[in-house]
This record gives C-alpha cells, structure tokens and sequence, in this order.
C-alpha cells in the first residue's frame, strides 16, 4: 500500500465526521447510534439523507452545503474515496454531515426502520448480469422501503441506459410511485439546479465523453406488498460496460476498428 493511502487511512481514524465499520467489526459490535443518528451525532432531529456509494463525497458534501435544515450520511466501502468528502467537510466546520465506511448491503445494522428520510444512488455499477446486486435491484428496493421513513424517497443518477430503463421497468412493475424521471438532465435543468450543479468525480467523466445523465426519483406511495423483478428486463439491451468504455452505446462514432 502506498504512503499516500496510508496517510489517508491514518487521517480517517482521526475524523470525528467518519465511522469505519467493515463487516468484521459488525459481527462483533453494536453499532450504538442506530435510531439514533438525529439526536446523538447531528444534535438535531432534522431529516437524515443517505447517499449510497458516495465514492469522494462530493454529492453528500454539496448536498449539506445547500440544505443545512437537512443531515447527509455518505456510504462507501473505499476508505480512500471517503478521505476527499470527509477532509474537505472537516475543514469547513461543517456539522450536518457524516461518513460511514462499510458495505451498504448491512445498511440494517446501521439504521433502524423509519430514520431515513432520502436515499440517493449516485452513478453504481449498474450490474446488468445480476440483479440481485442492482442497487435499484427489488432485493436491495426492498431493504430501503423498510428503513425509509414515511413518503421517504429513492433517488437515482446514473449514466447508464441499461440501469435507468432497468429502474423504471421495475418501478412501474411494482406500481412504486415515480416522482420524476429524466433521460437527460443537462438538457432539462438549467445552471443553479442541485441535480446539474452538483457533480460527482465520475459524472464529470462521463459528461467529458458526451453521455447524457439520467434520473429517477421514486417513492414506495401504492407499491405492491412484496417487490418482484420485471421479466421484461431480461430484453433490455446491455450497455457495453466491460468491453468498451461506458459511452460506448451513446458515442457510436468514437469507436474504430484499430
């Protein structure tokens, strides 16, 4: 491991605005502020968002910056990642957000039913060969409808074609309530709008290769009782993620035959 990651490792367990907990550390403990987040570390009793894969942080940090009667909660397993968002709040005094480092499929072991007001999902490997590790999969829809708070919201910004029809096939599959859905963000949002403003590390990226940026936002109002897959996913075209780069699909005129 490199002297720079070490570093970083050292820096992060020094944070008082990030929590380390792999999965080794949940097998042997409590995690103590589960149903407790509001009240004894944010001090408030605000609405709780959680980002999922929050890589850098830069989407839950922005989000904390413009919404300051709200609590952000970024989630990743890459210590490393985490560093950038966590250091950058920390020099800011910033007090209404936090870092958890662990595997977001024991987000149980953390929140209780209810404590989450949103959850975002912000650019995820879209897993287009199993779907029971889609983070819009019904298995994984399913863990977040039983820590969401009432009219509690999913919220998905991804580059991919595939996992943006995938989503809202298995929306309406399961009659969930989609609040709002976008192809392309950039050109039905203008500047000064949270969804265009605020960039993560890999949506800059991917609007350097000219893709579009979808969205979907989504709540659990008159969904089914119990989530099922959609069949018709299974015809979905596949985006050609790991052969060619992501743009692969929407930059047809990129590729050569060298």
């Amino acid at each position: 491991m490199g002297k720079n990651k070490l570093r970083k490792f050292s820096e992060l367990e020094t944070n008082p605005l990030v929590l380390q907990y792999p999965f080794r550390r949940v097998e042997t403990e409590v995690f103590p502020l589960k149903g407790k987040w509001a009240c004894d570390f944010f001090g408030n009793d605000n609405p709780i968002t959680v980002e999922l894969g929050c890589g850098k942080g830069e989407y839950s940090v922005g989000l904390a910056q413009r919404f300051p009667d709200r609590n952000f909660i970024g989630i990743d397993i890459k210590g490393a990642r985490i560093w950038s968002g966590a250091t950058e709040a920390l020099r800011k005094g910033m007090t209404n957000v936090a870092f958890l480092r662990t595997s977001i499929e024991l987000l149980e072991h953390f929140f209780d039913p209810g404590e989450i007001a949103q959850i975002w999902i912000t650019f995820p490997d879209p897993q287009m060969k199993k779907a029971n590790k889609r983070l819009t999969g019904t298995r994984m829809m399913s863990m977040y409808r039983r820590l969401l708070a009432p009219n509690g919201t999913v919220m998905l910004k991804s580059d991919s074609p595939f996992l943006y029809e995938y989503t809202g096939m298995m929306a309406c599959h399961n009659k969930l309530t989609v609040k709002e859905s976008c192809s392309d963000i950039y050109s039905a949002y203008e500047a000064g709008h949270p969804l265009v403003d605020i960039r993560t590390h890999y949506e800059q990226q991917w609007l350097d290769r000219g893709l579009t940026i979808k969205y979907i936002d989504m709540s659990f109002d008159g969904a089914n009782d119990t989530l099922s897959e959609p069949p018709e996913a299974e015809a979905l075209e596949r985006d050609t993620y790991r052969s060619y780069s992501r743009g692969y699909i929407q930059m047809p005129d990129q590729m050569t035959n060298d």
